[in-house]
């Protein structure tokens, strides 16, 4: 009896550490020029938070936009960036949310949001 214990016991620490291994994921860095790197998630992102999105304060309401919040890969974890109103550049722009990209390779790329007409 003892000895059908030991012969399973090898097999699961085995696992068990792969499983911890496998759970220290990490960011890869890649730099895209001398200027601008991009960062490589290795896991999607959490489900995006609901936001409670406040009255803007100022006079120039009109010409503010909700940027909403989305996540953020520190290098270690997942971390939230509340959103934030900014300055519409032009009353017809439209913002394109920025989005987290599943790379063929693995991982997931931010594409950064930006102003469109």
């Amino acid at each position: 009896m003892f000895v059908r214990h030991t012969r399973f016991a090898a097999p699961a620490l085995a696992v068990l550490g792969g499983i911890l291994l496998a759970s220290t994921a990490v960011a890869q860095t890649i730099q895209v020029s001398p200027t601008e790197q991009v960062i490589v998630a290795p896991t999607a992102p959490p489900p995006p938070r609901v936001e409670t999105i406040p009255p803007p304060t100022g006079s120039e309401t009109s010409a503010l936009y909700w940027r909403p919040g989305h996540w953020e890969w520190n290098g270690a974890n997942w971390a939230w960036a509340a959103g934030q109103y900014v300055q519409r550049p032009a009353p017809q722009a439209v913002w394109q949310p920025g989005h987290w990209v599943e790379q063929p390779t693995g991982g997931y790329v931010w594409v950064e949001g930006h102003w469109q007409g």
